[in-house]
């Protein structure tokens, strides 16, 4: 790592010498942008990434972020219910039993991942972002290099130099009632947004009541032109009933039902949830630019289930750096980034018997401790991306990456007993990147990535049933190869977009289920990821005063076990599970200028491997969405929306989510299912008035 250190810091000593250049410092590429209408820039350079933004949100409900970040191909959300997300990129992280990991998520460009791997995209809420930036894959240098990728969420940003107050109020199926209150004040030297939101939905599940309290506070003061500081604060209190899965009997029977256990000792989880940033950044000439970031995060967690009680409270905190700049080599300009990020966190749990039988019908009830637990968890990112224009035409996009990762491990329950603590070292990885870009015009663009990317194992795969650090585990690596292009044709109006992928993965983690809530991992084999993706988008003019908008996004997926031997069963050739081979999003985008809007979509997932043998599928399905929409300006004060949607249309019964290889305990019947929620409604008022 030393040595790795010395690298940076000799490249960053000769390029911060180098000739001043009276240019931007910041490579300006035509950036990818998913059905959206507004301009954005991406954080990665030449490197390929979606963008789904404020004109995608306006598609659907307030309340629904998955159903947006689905319309990016290779993206896939499976969703339990609003507390219960695992995001997929590419397959990478659809063996994942709950949650989302195998990716990295940013927030403000703060990492809100925790120590091994987890994100929750449930703790953001979709009406305080500007946008979701989706690195597919490890090519993302500068955010992880995980092999699943980075969600980048980049919250809203205030542009009118004005005093702006603005409140949109909704109310829906289910008793939603969704509420977001927002102030902002802009001038010359700062930016101040206060955001206040509630959430409550009874849900259409039994046991599936949420309620959400969100504040964020997003400010930033120019000292002068060559200083600025920016502080994030964001605090999310939610408490979310859990429905949990259940049965292909139960869910064919009726889908409404909660699983019997969970229903009966009303289990939920109650989060506080909170993100501290302070940025710092300084312009020290103007071709080199720092940016850095100190950060501090808490989570308290409170979660009774039917097997135990399970409370936990988490402290994270890091910095992030960033040098860019750019340098003159052969008459062109180069750009460049180095920097590194550090993240530590503090994970504290401790289980107690849940007595919910014995305590009359009323639900959980606390009973002894069964456990008591810490672990210390580090992880070191270190990075360098050089981007040189080798003609007017073709840009070639170096990058290296460095991980370290160590987790500590503390038994505080079963205190003198040998072998109880224990601490796991990773070996540094080192991760590099080429991108390579060619613009033919500026119509016809082509591109192509090789990458090497990794994953941590999270707390389950590092921990045997015992309490123990797994000596035996490893983290999984792979590498990416990626081509694409980019085509404008018709006067710009058709943009097609398609890319190609191969992405191998070795030292599988599984997550072997040995007991109830018992799980054990180990690196069982290997996986190919082969796919095909195409989004389209088409701009029609109908009218002087009329624009209509279809677009589609396929997402093919040829992904397959390599080797895979589980308890000597060969499962090798087997189609990886959680993973639909085929998966469509379509709409259409009707705007006038009169203010008037309608956006209709459509989503189709194809049937889903259940298990390794492949001898159980979900069952494919289509969901129809629909919303319309009147936004009108009432001089130069006031704008007044006011929407009204549909989502599922024609009231289709599927699965929003599977839990993979489900084993029934007690004779039970294996539970597989997650419904998703049946034909409802929800309408809105917005208005925004500026001083």
């Amino acid at each position: 790592m030393r040595c790795s250190f010395l690298f940076f810091l000799l490249i960053f000593s000769l390029l911060a010498h180098s000739q001043e250049i009276k240019k931007d410092t910041v490579t300006r590429l035509k950036e990818v942008i998913v059905y959206d209408a507004i301009k954005q820039k991406r954080a990665t350079g030449v490197t390929k990434s979606s963008i789904v933004g404020k004109e995608v949100f306006q598609n659907f409900s307030p309340l629904d972020v998955v159903s947006a970040i689905n319309q990016i191909s290779g993206v896939y959300v499976l969703s339990g219910a609003l507390n219960t997300n695992r995001i997929t990129i590419r397959g990478v992280g659809a063996r994942t039993l709950y949650g989302t990991d195998k990716l990295r998520m940013y927030y403000n460009d703060i990492p809100v991942t925790n120590g091994t791997g987890s994100s929750s995209m449930e703790s953001y809420d979709v009406e305080n972002l500007n946008s979701i930036e989706v690195i597919k894959g490890p090519k993302g240098t500068a955010f992880g290099s995980n092999l699943g990728g980075a969600v980048l969420l980049k919250p809203k940003n205030y542009k009118e130099k004005a005093t702006v107050f603005s409140n949109n109020f909704t109310i829906g199926s289910y008793g939603l009632i969704k509420n977001n209150l927002a102030f902002s004040h802009t001038k010359e030297n700062m930016k101040l947004g206060l955001t206040y939101g509630h959430t409550e939905i009874d849900g259409y599940r039994e046991n599936s009541n949420f309620k959400r309290d969100g504040f964020l506070l997003n400010t930033m003061f120019t000292i002068d032109t060559k200083n600025e500081f920016s502080l994030l604060v964001n605090h999310i209190n939610y408490t979310a009933q859990i429905p949990s899965s259940i049965s292909g009997s139960n869910f064919n029977e009726n889908p409404k039902q909660a699983a019997f256990t969970w229903k009966t000792a009303q289990g939920y989880e109650a989060n506080k949830y909170s993100v501290i940033g302070l940025s710092y950044s300084h312009q020290f000439s103007e071709n080199l630019k720092n940016t850095t970031s100190v950060f501090y995060t808490h989570l308290d967690h409170y979660e009774p289930r039917p097997f135990n009680i399970l409370d936990e409270f988490t402290h994270g905190y890091g910095f992030r750096t960033r040098f860019m700049g750019s340098f003159i080599i052969a008459d062109k300009i180069a750009n460049y980034t180095i920097g590194s990020e550090l993240y530590q966190d503090e994970y504290n749990w401790q289980t107690f018997e849940n007595l919910y039988k014995d305590n009359d019908g009323n639900g959980s009830l606390q009973g002894n401790k069964l456990s008591n637990n810490k672990e210390y968890r580090s992880q070191l990112n270190a990075f360098g991306i050089l981007s040189l224009p080798l003609s007017n035409a073709f840009t070639a996009q170096v990058g290296l990456g460095i991980n370290k990762t160590m987790y500590n491990y503390r038994d505080l329950y079963n205190t003198g007993v040998e072998n109880k603590n224990a601490k796991k070292k990773f070996s540094s990885i080192f991760l590099p990147s080429l991108n390579l870009s060619y613009v033919f015009s500026k119509e016809h663009t082509i591109y192509g990535n090789v990458s090497r990317g990794f994953s941590n194992p999270n707390l389950e795969e590092t921990l045997t049933p015992n309490g123990i650090i797994n000596p035996d585990i490893s983290q999984e690596t792979g590498t990416n190869y990626e081509l694409g292009t980019t085509l404008l044709l018709n006067k710009e109006k058709l943009k097609i977009d398609v890319a190609l992928y191969q992405m191998n993965i070795q030292n599988l983690l599984v997550a072997q289920r040995v007991g109830n809530d018992e799980f054990i991992g180990k690196n069982a084999g290997s996986t190919r990821h082969k796919g095909v993706e195409l989004d389209v988008q088409y701009h029609i003019l109908a009218s002087k005063r009329l624009s209509i908008i279809p677009f589609f996004s396929y997402t093919y997926n040829h992904h397959r076990f390599k080797e895979f031997l589980d308890e000597e069963i060969n499962y090798s050739g087997n189609w990886l599970t959680g993973v639909p081979k085929n998966r469509l999003n379509s709409g259409i985008k009707l705007k006038s200028e009169n203010g008037l809007y309608w956006n209709t979509t459509h989503q189709y997932v194809g049937e889903i491997p259940m298990t390794d043998a492949n001898t159980l599928y979900s069952d494919s399905f289509s969901i129809f969405n629909s919303k319309i929409g009147f936004n009108k300006r009432f001089g130069s004060k006031l704008i007044l929306n006011i929407n009204f949607g549909i989502n599922n249309v024609f009231n289709t019964k599927y699965a929003q989510s599977i839990l993979i290889n489900a084993v029934g305990f007690g004779g039970s019947e294996p539970r597989y299912y997650y419904p998703g929620n049946n034909r409802n409604y929800y309408g809105g008022f917005q208005f925004k008035y500026i001083l």
